[in-house]
């Protein structure tokens, strides 16, 4: 299986794709599902900032085109590297859809490359989900 140390290093490739012309923010991550398969994403920035697609959703909507089985979409570990921040946590809506799909920890590095590892449910205490929906 992929130690947490490549994935920070696949996340750093997959931002070094990121289209971010207007605020050079550019972010990458790396997800680990519990089967071991690595998906990566990068941020893709559009002049309707609001359009912005933050890599953490991109990662995961590629997780999303290539499974099939529900048993296939369960994050273990997403990496989020960007070159511009010291540490470069996850959005609130990127948090929400990470939930959604039981992400269990959050990998994100320092600009010395040290990582910083919290579980997920430490960021989200009190996160909305399936079984709140009547």
């Amino acid at each position: 299986m992929t130690t947490d140390m490549e994935l920070l290093k696949l996340a750093r490739t997959a931002a070094s794709h990121a289209y971010a012309p207007y605020s050079k923010f550019s972010v990458g991550s790396a997800i680990r599902m519990s089967d071991g398969t690595i998906y990566s994403g990068c941020n893709v920035e559009n002049a309707s900032y609001g359009l912005t697609i933050c890599a953490e959703r991109n990662g995961i909507t590629t997780m999303i085109a290539k499974t099939d089985a529900p048993e296939q979409r369960v994050i273990d570990t997403v990496a989020i590297v960007s070159p511009n921040a010291t540490r470069c946590w996850p959005c609130g809506a990127c948090l929400q859809v990470l939930r959604e799909f039981h992400c269990r920890r959050v990998i994100v590095e320092d600009p010395a490359g040290q990582p910083t590892t919290v579980l997920f449910d430490d960021l989200l205490p009190y996160s909305f989900g399936p079984e709140h929906i009547a």
